[in-house]
């Protein structure tokens, strides 16, 4: 399982918020293409660059500064962040995202998300940000009544392989990740799922281990990891373990 360092822009500098929340924001550094060198060196395959401002506005803000990022390493990095029009998703694509993550429009606008999978396939990567089951959209403002395995079984149909799947009670807290949740919604939509939100420890990667035979191939690891918690070699560790066999199996179906 891949762990992917996360690098959330806000005002040009690399922040984390909690639940999603712009007032409970840390800065970490002024500097992400730093940033993003740093865990290139510290053995990251992969890497997550969000836009915040671009998700609270609607429209990316920091294109120029992603640019940079992903022109300063040598790993593929993806792109999220506000990414809501066809003209956007071809301009963070020039920019050299290897995939670009689509979130507020893949839920008001299904075909549109269809037409992004028929013209540019598996680098189209929908962002699925649940709170207590119910999708959320606008930079996680807005709650819709769409429960998220249904969300999910329809982006299935739509041609979409691969889901960042975020549980916002759980983002930035360091409280763990939402196991069964994550478990449940791969199950139910037999997407291949990158699990984000909650992640403190070792052992919440072991665990999310545990579900790769659902599909779920790799997990964002942010505040943890910039707060030292852990580092990106422990995490890498933990993701290439074997999962304790006297643990509960998620990748079985649940009994009544």
């Amino acid at each position: 399982m891949l762990v992917i360092p996360a690098i959330d822009l806000k005002g040009g500098k690399c922040v984390r918020l909690v639940e999603g929340k712009a007032d409970r924001e840390t800065v970490y550094s002024g500097d992400p293409v730093a940033v993003a060198l740093k865990w290139q060196d510290a053995g990251a395959k992969w890497l997550h660059v969000v836009d915040l401002d671009g998700a609270f506005c609607g429209k990316p803000v920091h294109l120029p500064l992603i640019g940079e990022i992903i022109g300063s390493v040598a790993v593929p990095v993806q792109v999220g962040g506000g990414i809501r029009e066809k003209t956007t998703v071809e301009a963070v694509l020039a920019c050299g995202a290897a995939r670009v993550i689509i979130g507020t429009a893949a839920v008001s606008h299904a075909e549109f998300v269809a037409g992004l999978v028929r013209d540019f396939g598996s680098r189209i990567v929908v962002s699925v940000d649940c709170c207590d089951g119910m999708v959320a959209v606008r930079g996680w403002e807005s709650l819709t009544g769409i429960k998220a395995g249904v969300f999910g079984r329809q982006l299935k149909k739509s041609g979409v392989e691969r889901v960042v799947f975020t549980d916002i009670r759980r983002d930035g807290t360091l409280l763990g990740p939402n196991i069964s949740a994550v478990a449940d919604f791969a199950r139910e939509t037999g997407l291949k799922v990158i699990a984000s939100g909650g992640v403190s420890r070792m052992e919440d990667i072991r665990e999310l281990r545990k579900l790769e035979g659902l599909g779920v191939e790799a997990v964002i690891v942010g505040k943890a990891l910039y707060d030292g918690r852990l580092t990106l070699q422990e995490a890498m560790a933990a993701a290439e373990e074997d999962g304790d066999a006297g643990k509960e199996d998620y990748s079985l179906p649940r009994r009544g």
